[in-house]
């Protein structure tokens, strides 16, 4: 017990040291961190929550879903906030959350095994979301390599320039780098394809096949592997009645505006183009459609659905909540 008890102390004063020396100065420490996890990755990303704040950086942790919704949300908020926001996600091998964080424009998500791994990340592609390990990762190494990545400013000196200043070139090229890389996946001159999201362009050229038990609604599954993910689309004026699925599911509208009634838990939500929400398992909800309405939608297990209401019922619930 003693012997550990040391060892946590000179953690700790590793930590603090590595911080001190760092060449990043305390204003040039992100304003917020923003976390989230799966069930693999929750009790380090918990861990982290409290290391992240003994540096007195603000924490928003939006909890533990699937590693794609716990990804993708974390990645939603990173792209849409300030430079002085980054992030943190964790899941079994770090590799799913950040493959959907950097499905959002702005986010560069790196998953980072060691130290190095952490330094380069920031130095070479200025880095602003930091996925973990929970597999693989213990909390004190993740301590390590957090505090590597957020004392390495953009083109510092790292493992991969041999601890070394950047010579001319490479530094004249990491400077243009980042003006490219933000370009990446915008349209071009003449190219109106290029305008579509990559969720669009999941939905490009493909055959869309009604939802016989929800009128005015289409759908397209675009992949049953790892996670099963589709786009759906509905006609405006549209109502899906209460219903509930055995599987959580995140969506993000592409286009439109749907209102959403979490019967469950007595909560409504508005969407339009660009927002998020993720529904857990069991939860009752019925939906309106106020115009034409295209979202993609992701979720554990194969598809199934389970109507609580008819039609009729659920038109008529909605009538009285607008009167």
């Amino acid at each position: 017990m003693w012997i550990s008890s040391v060892s946590l102390v000179c953690n700790r004063q590793s930590s603090q040291q590595r911080m001190a020396g760092a060449t990043s100065t305390a204003t040039d420490l992100p304003l917020k961190i923003i976390t989230g996890a799966d069930a693999f990755g929750a009790s380090l990303k918990d861990a982290m929550v409290s290391h992240i704040r003994s540096l007195g950086i603000d924490v928003e942790d939006t909890g533990v879903s699937s590693y794609y919704s716990a990804g993708s949300e974390v990645g939603r908020r990173v792209s849409s906030a300030s430079s002085e926001v980054r992030g943190l996600v964790c899941c079994g091998t770090g590799v799913g959350v950040a493959m959907f964080a950097n499905k959002f424009p702005g986010v560069y998500a790196a998953t980072c095994l060691t130290v190095e791994d952490a330094a380069n990340a920031r130095s070479i592609s200025d880095c602003n979301v930091l996925a973990l390990s929970g597999a693989k990762t213990s909390p004190e190494t993740a301590a390590e390599i957090f505090d590597a990545w957020i004392g390495t400013p953009f083109k510092s000196p790292c493992p991969a320039s041999g601890s070394e200043p950047w010579s001319s070139e490479i530094s004249s090229f990491l400077d243009s780098s980042l003006s490219e890389m933000s370009q990446i996946g915008k349209p071009t001159a003449g190219d109106q394809e290029s305008a579509s999201c990559a969720i669009c362009c999941l939905a490009k050229n493909r055959e869309f096949a009604p939802v016989e038990i929800m009128p005015g609604g289409s759908m397209k599954i675009v992949r049953e592997t790892p996670a099963t993910s589709a786009i759906v689309r509905f006609k405006a004026g549209s109502v899906e009645p209460a219903h509930h699925h055995t599987f959580g599911h995140g969506l993000v509208v592409i286009k439109g505006k749907k209102s959403v009634w979490n019967v469950s838990k007595k909560e409504r939500a508005d969407l339009v183009e660009g927002d998020y929400l993720f529904t857990p398992a069991g939860d009752v909800h019925r939906v309106k459609y106020h115009e034409d309405t295209e979202f993609f939608i992701a979720w554990d297990g194969l598809w199934d659905i389970f109507l609580d209401e008819d039609l009729v019922t659920a038109k008529k619930a909605i009538e009285e909540e607008a009167s």
